[in-house]
């Protein structure tokens, strides 16, 4: 993993015009610090190699003090890109050894997996952990340990999540050290009036499932060169903001952990209960609280810290996913209200998440930081599913491992997070005449009023119901479809269900990017319009082709325009509506938003039991058109 990272921050900071003489011109605070840990883990670890007797009895002080002055020196460095992210791999991977005596933990199971036997383990600093996953698993760090199996030619090997932080920061490091100017000083990296955070354009128009101050700024000059066009460029701009690099790589990590415990989740308790209908509760359980609680939820935000409820909803969520197969084993029953309690905590990070953005993000950034977070969950989205299902597969019966990475990703994301300087937001002090149940529903209200009385925002809101009703036709009723309708001649069921599902997500990947990089030089409200028309052609194309090639080429149009609507809706919000206030303004937006998708979801559901599946898909695709026309007639939509 961090060969692999490294490699390709060097890669891709080349292809984008970097030069390798700049990791020369890096200055580190606190170098000796950093070279003093490196000597001893390396040191020791030759000393064990060579049975050392006095080295192997001081392993655990050795490894503590190496892994614990390596944490210090990075976490003392980092307002360099992508160092915060490998300091808390470090810490990680210390914990773990720690934990273990001296040792670091490791899986037999996913050894075999990549191939290599027990006796090619280095018996020096490796120590097999319990191949039943247990209490003993867990109190030895077993999350932690070399858990994951990486099946990579001349790379073969297993890795920890702590190893996964450090590729990716190590690269991230690389890339940004090679593309920044020459003129940037130390410590002078970050490009804004503060740090980054994640702002998913999922915050808003993503149901979740069990698991994320404004200034004008000032406009860069026009770059003679192209590599400092490259530099000037928004994405460029925020992966050199360490940060932002943070938050991206933490919580990009953190979604791939989401995909691994819902893959294992749905497993798990058709495994249990052998019910689809049991199966499918599960998750109809996880979408309800996106519609009961969402309001309440942003009304709590908007009176908290917002980094300081990111960091505490990781911090809950861990616990609770790692309860799962835990409840599982005692009573399935168990696992409904868990996984309850999994999405109403996420109601809470999602708004939080949204809030911090314009705190920390220019003004002029904040499309292109819509788009690179939203970017993340696509990668999780196209790469994470496949990966979850090897990787389910691979751990058989032990699928309470999964849940135990997931919590972990979840942990190091919260010591990322503590890890980021938010500037303090100074919130109006008004004298209260109510009582505390009084004044919270005339909170709730008064979020109500201000999106209501905002016709972009409401007005937007309105048409995004109606037009996003297909997506979740299309989320329920696409494996019938793709069993019924498709002719499965080249692609065979399922095949075409994963294939329609990834093509979605490939053109997720390329909206959120063209909008990114483009999206800045139209108007928001012409490129929501037209997200929306786009969308529901694409999606009447699906409905009426029997064809499966052409029902991928629908698929990413869909894709795509998804994110050419949802990105730049996300950034219109983030605009008008001020920071005391967002929490409750984005959950309601989400409240009506997913009760139309949820209620298409069973109206579908129904009429695919009268009617063919593919004219359910094509007549809520028309009215997805539909909703694109009345926005292009409402100058509040489409002029935004």
């Amino acid at each position: 993993m961090i060969v692999l990272g490294l490699l390709f921050g060097l890669i891709a900071g080349l292809l984008l015009g970097g030069r390798l003489g700049r990791l020369v011109d890096v200055h580190l605070r606190w170098m000796g610090l950093i070279f003093i840990a490196l000597l001893v883990r390396v040191a020791t670890q030759l000393a064990l190699d060579s049975d050392i007797a006095l080295v192997d009895t001081l392993r655990l002080p050795l490894f503590a003090v190496a892994f614990g002055v390596l944490t210090v020196g990075l976490w003392l460095n980092r307002s360099q890109p992508g160092l915060m992210a490998v300091a808390v791999g470090a810490a990680s991977n210390g914990f773990a050894v720690v934990v273990n005596g001296g040792w670091m933990p490791v899986w037999r199971p996913a050894l075999a997996a990549v191939g290599i036997g027990p006796e090619e383990l280095n018996t020096s600093f490796h120590r097999p952990l319990p191949d039943e996953l247990g209490l003993d698993f867990l109190l030895r760090a077993g999350p932690l340990g070399d858990t994951l199996p990486v099946p990579l030619p001349f790379l073969t090997n297993v890795s920890s999540v702590g190893d996964v932080f450090i590729g990716m920061g190590l690269g991230w490091f690389v890339f940004a050290t090679l593309l920044r100017s020459q003129n940037v000083a130390e410590g002078a990296m970050t490009i804004g009036p503060g740090p980054s955070t994640e702002a998913t354009a999922a915050a808003m128009d993503t149901p979740v499932v069990l698991g994320g101050s404004r200034g004008a700024g000032v406009r860069m000059p026009m770059p003679a060169a192209v590599g400092d066009r490259i530099r000037a460029h928004p994405y460029i701009r925020l992966a050199m903001d360490a940060r932002f690099v943070s938050f991206w790589l933490a919580q990009t990590i953190s979604l791939f952990g989401d995909r691994l415990h819902q893959v294992a989740l749905g497993v798990l308790v058709y495994a249990i209960t052998d019910s689809p209908l049991l199966t499918g509760l599960v998750f109809l359980v996880a979408t309800l609280p996106n519609i009961l609680l969402g309001p309440i939820a942003g009304t709590f935000v908007d009176r908290w810290e917002h980094r300081t409820v990111l960091i505490v909803s990781d911090v809950i969520r861990a616990g609770l996913v790692l309860l799962l197969p835990i409840a599982a084993a005692v009573n399935v029953a168990l696992i409904y209200p868990l996984v309850f309690a999994v999405t109403t905590v996420s109601l809470f990070f999602r708004p939080a998440k949204v809030a911090l953005v314009p705190r920390i993000v220019k003004r002029e950034d904040l499309l292109a930081a819509n788009s690179a977070t939203w970017t993340a969950d696509t990668l999780a989205d196209i790469g994470g599913f496949p990966l979850a299902g090897l990787f389910v597969a691979f751990v058989g019966a032990e699928l309470a491992i999964v849940f135990w990475v997931d919590a972990a990703t979840y942990l190091l994301s919260a010591l990322l997070l503590v890890g980021i300087s938010v500037p303090p937001l100074v919130r109006k002090v008004v004298p209260r005449a109510r009582g505390a149940m009084a004044a919270f529903f005339g909170e709730l209200v008064e979020g109500w009023q201000f999106l209501r009385g905002q016709p972009p925002l409401i007005q937007n809101t309105l048409v995004s119901a109606v037009a996003q009703m297909s997506v979740g036709v299309t989320l329920a009723l696409t494996v019938v479809y793709a069993r019924d309708w498709l002719d499965g001649l080249i692609i065979p069921y399922p095949q075409n269900y994963a294939a329609i599902e990834t093509a979605i997500g490939v053109g997720n990947l390329v909206g959120g990017l063209t909008v990114g990089a483009f999206g800045a030089r139209l108007r928001k409200g012409w490129l929501v319009v037209g997200g929306f028309i786009v969308m529901g052609l694409a999606t009447v194309g699906l409905g009426m082709t029997g064809n499966v090639l052409l029902a991928l080429v629908a698929a990413a149009l869909i894709g795509i325009a998804n994110l050419v609507y949802v990105i730049p809706t996300q950034t219109l919000f983030l605009e008008l509506t001020p920071i005391e206030m967002m929490g409750r303004v984005v959950a309601f937006r989400a409240s009506l938003v997913f009760g139309s998708m949820t209620a298409a979801m069973g109206i579908a559901g129904v009429l695919a039991e009268q009617i063919p599946v593919g004219l359910v898909i094509a007549g809520f695709g028309a009215l997805t058109c539909l909703a694109g026309v009345i926005g292009a007639l409402l100058p509040a939509v489409r002029d935004a």
